[in-house]
């Protein structure tokens, strides 16, 4: 567990940058305090707004490991991208209760 922490402070403090850096487009507005956008999908990409809680989960952590190893941190699009179906996400989330 002692070695995930390191890679979730990282993402964290990259979406605090991606939140605060005064963006005001129309993708950034409609994401409530305390909930990021997370990008899902193994082609097409679908975007999800999240809690931020669903960070700490340890069966949300095992997702990041492969979606960093795929992307890092710093993606292009603004948001964490998670390369799982949407099926195995929602799922995962809706137990979690991050919606």
């Amino acid at each position: 567990m002692a070695i995930r922490i390191p890679r979730i402070s990282q993402a964290r403090k990259i979406l605090k940058r991606s939140l605060s850096n005064g963006s005001t487009t129309p993708a950034s507005m409609d994401i409530p305090k305390g909930y990021f956008a997370i990008y899902v999908g193994e082609q097409e990409k679908k975007r999800f707004v999240v809690s931020v809680s669903l960070l700490s989960e340890p069966t949300f952590q095992e997702l990041l490991h492969p979606a960093e190893e795929e992307f890092g941190y710093n993606h292009p699009m603004g948001g964490l991208t998670i390369p799982c179906s949407e099926d195995v996400f929602t799922d995962l989330a809706s137990r979690l209760g991050a919606f």
